[in-house]
């Protein structure tokens, strides 16, 4: 089974729980495993090596990273940075009314903007058939 490593802030991980809901029934359609790293792990302040290596560790295992940006995050960031280290590629979400990063975009293979969760599993669905053919 495929993997694929969800980025996502932490601290607005919970604006974004139908959209994280779509997706995870869309890629098991498609039998990928979508791994929502804040979801699965919870760190205490003073375990941010920790953190980051269990991070690493799961981008390693993954076969591509999703990093939903329509809020800014550092963290993310630096998911995003070491995918592309180790060439994973890269798809960026954002929402319609979210700020660009050309970062972000510049580190993607695909970029989807949408402007809810319809249209981000319709936008999903459609990159995950071109890349599945």
């Amino acid at each position: 089974m495929k993997k694929a490593y969800f980025a996502i802030s932490y601290s607005n991980r919970n604006q974004f729980d139908i959209e994280v809901d779509n997706l995870k029934k869309l890629f098991a359609k498609y039998n990928i495993e979508l791994l929502v790293f804040v979801d699965v792990y919870d760190f205490k302040p003073t375990e941010e090596k920790e953190m980051m290596q269990t991070a690493f560790d799961e981008i390693d295992s993954s076969d591509i990273l999703i990093a939903e940006l329509t809020t800014k995050s550092i963290g993310v960031g630096i998911e995003i940075g070491y995918a592309v280290a180790k060439n994973k590629p890269v798809y960026y979400l954002r929402k319609t009314t979210a700020e660009y990063s050309t970062t972000a975009a510049g580190c993607s293979r695909f970029s989807i903007k949408y402007n809810n969760e319809i249209d981000l599993t319709i936008e999903m669905e459609k990159l995950l058939n071109i890349i599945n053919s």
